[in-house]
């Protein structure tokens, strides 16, 4: 009998690294693949994305929808709740065998807290790495310590899911599930991207994520009106996408929203490009401007320059594409400025991305197939 593999996903950005991989499952004759979809994709807010999904031929197993219609800090918690409740119906449904689990949202730790209270093995992936400036980080490391196998994007962050007391068999290099979806995108022109975006991309262009940090950090509207200054002052046309789910977004998208109506000849805003727009115009744009992980992850392999402002994604590994900034208006200005010189232009394109290369899915289904869940250790490893 194949092995149900019950596979999570909340947001554009984690669909957009799990598709290589469910394709994978789908085609492994080994393993059933089951899917549940949950958070942002189920809310017109935020695009709808589980629409993305359905257009990828994917069918959903279940549907947990546990968003309340607020980012306060308190809508989260209570969102967590909800969260809980869903994916353990979703479990006693489905019957899985295991679950895979990206990253570190609150949405995916839902799903942990159920599954491992429920004796479901748990496969965590990207786990060890370290975003400072965010919750997420927590969630991230609780995750890592409810499941039983892991596959990491680098060296470094496997010694830390083992430094968590791990075993190290469990533990495998794989490198980032980013890299996987920019080899199998499928490449959209230029004119058919400015065409759906409504502004040239002739010139300078920058591709702006900005996401609320929301561990020890300052205020949203701190953090935006510094970038959105800076941008002001840069002769690019400006492509944003929608901030998520966490305390403090929808704050900076009303910002975003004001700013690009009053400069609309060169700037635009999106709550989903898709997987394929979004890559495509990675390859496209001058830099990445922001704080998101895409900007550390997969533009390097671009050859382009990525500004990363504050302190969400400290503790991050980087490319030497990467500057580092802090939200102040003139230390993102000259940031972005650096990043459009020629000579950090040459360097970008020459950099080598420390999260290694394409076939993670591969390397993940190969392991999958020869685990022995029967010997799997939750005892804690000992340095």
């Amino acid at each position: 009998m194949n092995a149900k593999v019950c596979v999570v996903t909340g947001s554009r950005a984690d669909y957009g690294l799990l598709k290589g991989l469910m394709r994978e499952i789908n085609s492994s004759p080994n393993l059933e693949l089951q899917v549940i979809v949950t958070g942002m994709h189920l809310s017109g807010d935020f695009g709808s994305t589980y629409l993305e999904i359905q257009e990828d031929d994917f069918k959903f197993s279940y549907v947990v929808d546990m968003l309340l219609n607020s980012d306060s800090p308190a809508a989260i918690a209570k969102s967590i709740g909800i969260g809980v409740m869903g994916f353990a119906d979703a479990f006693v449904n489905l019957q899985p065998n295991y679950l895979i689990l990206l990253g570190d949202r609150f949405e995916v730790f839902a799903a942990a807290s159920a599954a491992h209270t429920m004796g479901i093995p748990i496969v965590h992936l990207h786990g060890g790495e370290v975003t400072e400036g965010s919750i997420d980080d927590g969630y991230r490391h609780g995750i890592t310590k409810l499941s039983s196998l892991h596959f990491t994007a680098t060296t470094e962050y496997r010694n830390r899911v083992i430094q968590m007391g791990q075993w190290p068999k469990s533990v495998h290099v794989v490198g980032a599930l980013g890299l996987d979806a920019i080899k199998n995108v499928m490449p959209v022109s230029q004119p058919a991207l400015e065409d759906f975006l409504g502004i040239s991309l002739s010139g300078d262009s920058l591709l702006v994520t900005l996401h609320p940090e929301t561990h020890g950090a300052e205020p949203a509207e701190d953090q935006v009106t510094g970038m959105l200054d800076a941008l002001a002052r840069v002769d690019a046309s400006l492509i944003f996408t929608m901030p998520n789910a966490d305390s403090g977004g929808r704050k900076i998208w009303s910002f975003i929203e004001s700013f690009v109506a009053e400069n609309r000849s060169r700037a635009c805003l999106h709550r989903s490009l898709g997987q394929d727009r979004y890559l495509s115009l990675l390859s496209r744009v001058s830099a990445v401007v922001g704080n998101s992980s895409s900007g550390i992850i997969e533009a390097p392999s671009f050859g382009i320059g990525t500004v990363n402002i504050g302190g969400r994604q400290a503790g991050r590994i980087c490319a030497n594409s990467v500057i580092n900034c802090s939200s102040a208006s003139d230390d993102i200005f000259s940031s972005i400025n650096k990043a459009l010189d020629p000579s950090f232009r040459k360097l970008a394109r020459e950099v080598v991305n420390p999260y290694g290369t394409p076939g993670a899915s591969k390397r993940i289904i190969r392991i999958l197939n020869a685990w022995d869940w029967s010997v799997t250790s939750q005892a804690f490893y000992d340095l």
